[in-house]
């Protein structure tokens, strides 16, 4: 067993988070650390901001850095931060059924039937998740 900080893992951990995991998860975990690194310097060395058929996340990147203010960029890095501190303030049904329907593009049919229950109980944990990280936001301002 390995201990790790999740902070060093995932950007929207603003405090130390210390959990044991097995020596496998740790391996996978560093393997995919030193893939994003490497993507990243990869992209930037060879200037590829966009790509008609790459697929891979280049073309987001693109529009999401656009700017050249610092203070632009700032902003942006501290909204997405407040809004994973928001997905991760949800009860864990909620945040991964928000996760894998928004972020990861699943449809609440597909949803329901990885997880084995209605379509109309994804929709009712989406909609009180997304009202709950509403209101999270809106305390936090």
């Amino acid at each position: 067993m390995l201990k790790i900080n999740l902070r060093d893992f995932y950007p929207w951990y603003i405090h130390d988070e210390f959990i044991e995991i097995s020596d496998e998860v740790a391996e996978e975990l560093m393997a995919d650390k030193l893939y994003q690194k490497t993507h990243s310097q990869r992209t930037r060395r060879n200037k590829a901001f966009y790509s008609l058929d790459a697929q891979d996340g280049i073309e987001t990147s693109a529009v999401v850095y656009s700017t050249d203010d610092p203070a632009a960029i700032l902003e942006m890095k501290e909204r997405f931060c407040r809004l994973c501190c928001a997905l991760n303030s949800l009860p864990e049904i909620q945040g991964r059924r928000i996760d894998a329907n928004l972020i990861l593009g699943m449809s609440k049919k597909e949803i329901a039937e990885a997880e084995g229950v209605s379509e109309r109980a994804v929709g009712i944990a989406i909609e009180r998740g997304l009202a709950a990280m509403k209101k999270y936001l809106e305390n936090t301002d």
